[in-house]
């Protein structure tokens, strides 16, 4: 982890998105009302927060790439469990990719100022 003055805050808020990112992707009906909604657009931004998370909160790149792929694979999985167990979500091939690309553009804020956002808020915090 980064030295940061509040580790634990910032590891159970990464903790709380990825509980939340399973059980939106699992629950029946539409989490949110489809007027609020921006099409794929939505798989994408949620996979890019987790990993640009893993970013920002990991110091080495080795385990953000690592991240990356647990979220990548997470998605893929989260899709195939849609369709094989439950009887109100589709599995979708294109969601899939498109988790896998938001993961990726995730990772990608490694190598820009992004990397340091949560350095930057958490030694602004009282």
């Amino acid at each position: 982890m980064r030295s940061l003055r509040y580790p634990r805050l910032w590891l159970a808020l990464w903790m709380a998105m990825i509980v939340g990112t399973i059980v939106l992707s699992l629950m029946p009906g539409a989490p949110i009302p489809h007027a609020l909604t921006l099409g794929k657009f939505d798989h994408g931004f949620a996979y890019f927060c987790l990993t640009a998370m893993s970013v920002q909160a990991l110091s080495e790149r080795y385990a953000w790439v690592g991240s990356t792929v647990v979220f990548a694979l997470l998605g893929i999985l989260l899709e195939l469990a849609q369709g094989l167990f439950t009887d109100y979500r589709d599995m979708s091939a294109y969601d899939a990719l498109i988790d896998c690309i938001g993961a990726s553009l995730g990772l990608a804020t490694g190598w820009t100022p992004l990397r340091d956002a949560l350095q930057w808020i958490d030694s602004r915090l009282p």
